[in-house]
């Protein structure tokens, strides 16, 4: 999927202003840092003018920025570094972390965006890439589950 579609699902999800996403991509590490016009840039749609396309390090901030938000920071904890690749296994794998979702919410999540998952297709998506039943998750499995997410958080 595109990293803008990606932003832009994410903020309509969470009905977030520009100024909060470029407040949510600078919370990991503050000297990466974007302004309100950037934001809107990377949100606009590819054939407007003024689109900006969203690069794997800004994408990877912000996943990393939503997870501080919703969940807040542990100091104990050690930030790990950021991706050089988002894949969409990884922005998968960072959405169940922000929102705290377990095999049977994600599973309920597929369910309400119409596209039913099995338990074992599941797992598949959040195994590592060397492994022998990892699965990569497709841009139409994606598409689905930001749709079921934003169905659970915003309501129906």
């Amino acid at each position: 999927m595109i990293n803008n579609d990606i932003l832009r699902s994410i903020r309509y999800m969470l009905d977030l202003s520009d100024n909060k996403v470029a407040e949510i991509i600078g919370l990991p590490d503050p000297s990466f840092a974007v302004e309100k016009d950037d934001v809107r840039a990377f949100l606009l749609k590819e054939d407007e003018p003024g689109y900006r396309p969203c690069n794997d390090k800004l994408l990877a901030h912000f996943l990393d920025g939503l997870i501080l938000y919703r969940r807040g920071r542990d100091e104990s904890v050690p930030l790990r570094p950021v991706e050089k690749r988002v894949s969409n296994n990884v922005v998968l794998k960072k959405l169940r972390v922000a929102f705290e979702l377990k095999d049977v919410d994600m599973h309920q999540v597929f369910v309400d965006a119409g596209l039913p998952v099995s338990k074992p297709e599941l797992s598949a998506l959040f195994r590592q890439p060397g492994h022998k039943n990892y699965r990569p998750c497709g841009d139409q499995l994606l598409r689905n589950f930001l749709k079921g997410l934003t169905l659970r958080v915003r309501g129906a």
